[in-house]
């Protein structure tokens, strides 16, 4: 019907046929195409219904009142119908779609970008596992430090080289005059320690450090771990058990053979470097075996020694009740030892090329889970 529609008994039969006839060509719609002709050809800019619609416009107003109502009803109940009728074929093309198609759950999947752990982190995971079994906690402190923490309380003379401008990083000093430093040890976390908790005290101190050096066995910021043991009791016997079982247990190798040298350090005495036996295997140092065989050595790996006297009182101890032993090395170092890199620079370049061929996935680090001595 259009425009030229006047009678209201003649526009009410035409919006009830029209009702009828769309309602019934709707359901029987057996396509979304099929359905989406039908919706623009009765609600499109020249539908049917549409030009019902504007015959509204050249009515009076008692044929709109009369009118106007069924027409709007038809448009609405058209519309309501194509949504169900678009509906019940969208389902049926869905199961259809269900029925006949097949996901193949052994084709591989890609995987994505992963990160990996960084092998200093990994190291520190492992030393922090090792000495947990052996009732160490793990302690830290701050990496700006003063000059009474790192160096004055640890028995340094003024005149130490340590504190000369060419191997320490110095800031401007404090405000009430304290000189301040970029921590050159891990040592002063063990000061802090001994200040402010009671013996007996089993800690090891991991951590980054900084001194004025670099090449391809040193770098300005590197990473270091002490370990620290005050107790009633304590002597050179302990140290060097120990420091075997920690060996012994971050190898993963029952053949290590250890050495220690007479040394000095100003925080310990007596002191003593420790070096590891190592043999030579298709052209790699390897840690363990006899170091006194043809393809053997010895390697320095740390600095270890009784925990000083006057380094015991500085920290408000007793140091003829209280005495102690105390350890260091080299985070970055044991790492290349371990997983046979050969440049401490690397580690610190950001390369992620070196770190995909070192790095360690984040689900599946090796770990020492076996506990010491297992």
């Amino acid at each position: 019907m259009d425009s030229r529609l006047r009678g209201n008994d003649e526009c009410g039969v035409a919006v009830t046929i029209e009702n009828q006839d769309a309602l019934s060509e709707i359901a029987s719609a057996a396509t979304l195409a099929e359905l989406e002709a039908i919706r623009v050809r009765m609600l499109g800019k020249s539908g049917t219904i549409t030009a019902l619609l504007k015959t509204l416009g050249g009515m009076t107003p008692e044929q709109r009142q009369a009118e106007g109502p069924k027409i709007h009803a038809l448009r609405e109940a058209v519309t309501q119908a194509i949504a169900d009728r678009k509906a019940t074929l969208e389902g049926a093309a869905l199961e259809a779609r269900l029925a006949t198609e097949k996901l193949d759950m052994s084709l591989p999947v890609s995987v994505g970008m992963q990160g990996s752990v960084h092998p200093v982190a990994q190291v520190m995971d492992e030393l922090a596992e090792i000495f947990a079994d052996l009732g160490f906690a793990v302690a830290t402190g701050p990496e700006i430090e003063d000059d009474w923490h790192n160096f004055t309380a640890l028995n340094i003379p003024e005149t130490h080289p340590a504190r000369a401008m060419h191997d320490t990083f110095y800031f401007p000093d404090a405000e009430d005059g304290r000189k301040m430093l970029l921590r050159t040890h891990t040592s002063p976390v063990q000061i802090r320690t001994m200040m402010t908790e009671k013996p007996p005290i089993r800690i090891i101190a991991p951590g980054r450090t900084y001194r004025s050096d670099s090449d391809a066995t040193h770098t300005p910021m590197f990473h270091q771990v002490e370990g620290l043991v005050i107790d009633r009791g304590i002597h050179m016997g302990h140290l060097k058990w120990t420091l075997e079982t920690f060996v012994k247990a971050f190898f993963e190798r029952d053949d290590i053979v250890l050495r220690l040298r007479p040394s000095f350090f100003p925080f310990t005495e007596p002191s003593a470097e420790v070096d590891v036996g190592f043999t030579w295997e298709k052209g790699r140092r390897v840690i363990g075996g006899d170091p006194t065989a043809a393809n053997g050595g010895w390697m320095e790996i740390l600095g270890s020694g009784m925990v000083h006297s006057r380094v015991i009182a500085n920290c408000g101890l007793d140091p003829d009740e209280w005495q102690g032993f105390a350890f260091g090395c080299g985070i970055d170092r044991l790492a290349m030892l371990k997983y046979g890199m050969d440049d401490l620079r690397a580690f610190f370049d950001g390369d992620l090329r070196w770190l995909k061929h070192y790095g360690f996935a984040a689900l599946d680090v090796p770990t020492l889970s076996g506990g010491v001595g297992a």
